[in-house]
């Protein structure tokens, strides 16, 4: 009889153990644990010692203002990461050849700015891949960072990002200036608070080009290197 009272109590015990896992499964999904993990693989920012910043301009418009944005560049004597659309590439190639010639860094933004988050593992290999291979034909160019366009990206983005020999890169700062044409708020967003590792988002639009001279002239005065992505994050 007591044999059959302990083997009773340990079989609800096992039961009640069973039902908290399965709740806890329910209630805190384990996308939500690999979550930090997967944030631990994407760049936010730059070596906080290192005295360098980065602007990154995202390029799937603005080809107007590029020739301006690139002379100032030159005006100060610095290098700066251009993130690259597949499809802008294919109709602004010698747009995108004058930026690689001038020394800057060139980024891959994918090919159709598309979510990626919402993209299967093969579909944002497709992305990266398609936006690789043009730009390499046109420009020579070999890129290593992948920026996702509208910064969505999910753990098949990271994956295939991982598996094509790219780091994920996002920013610190962002300039918003694809939405608030204001050359104050640009230079604002850009430079308040701007430290050593900081990984700044832009667009080539008429008022970030606006903006520039001052956004470049304001790091100098605080002792930061403008440089080019993978040397802010120490690649």
């Amino acid at each position: 009889m007591m044999r059959s009272v302990k083997l009773a109590v340990f079989t609800n015990a096992v039961l009640l153990l069973l039902v908290v896992v399965v709740g806890a499964v329910c209630f805190f999904p384990l996308g939500a644990v690999t979550a930090g993990k997967l944030s631990d693989r994407v760049y936010y920012g730059g070596d906080k010692e290192s005295g360098r910043v980065s602007l990154m301009f995202n390029v799937y418009g603005g080809a107007d203002y590029i020739p301006s944005i690139l002379d100032t560049l030159d005006t100060f004597e610095v290098k700066a990461t251009f993130f690259i659309g597949g499809c802008w590439a294919d109709d602004h190639t010698e747009t995108l050849r004058e930026i690689a010639s001038r020394g800057h860094e060139l980024g891959n933004h994918g090919y159709f700015h598309k979510d990626q988050d919402r993209l299967s593992l093969a579909a944002n290999k497709e992305e990266i891949v398609r936006c690789h291979d043009l730009v390499k034909v046109l420009a020579g160019a070999e890129m290593e960072l992948f920026a996702p366009p509208s910064g969505a990206y999910s753990e098949n983005t990271v994956n295939a990002a991982d598996a094509l020999g790219y780091k994920v890169i996002m920013w610190s700062k962002d300039t918003i200036d694809w939405r608030d044409h204001d050359a104050t708020l640009i230079f604002s967003r850009a430079t308040e608070e701007a430290e050593s590792g900081d990984l700044v988002l832009m667009h080539p639009t008429k008022e970030t080009a606006e903006a520039l001279p001052s956004v470049l002239a304001n790091y100098k005065e605080k002792g930061l290197l403008q440089s080019v992505v993978s040397q802010t994050l120490g690649l």
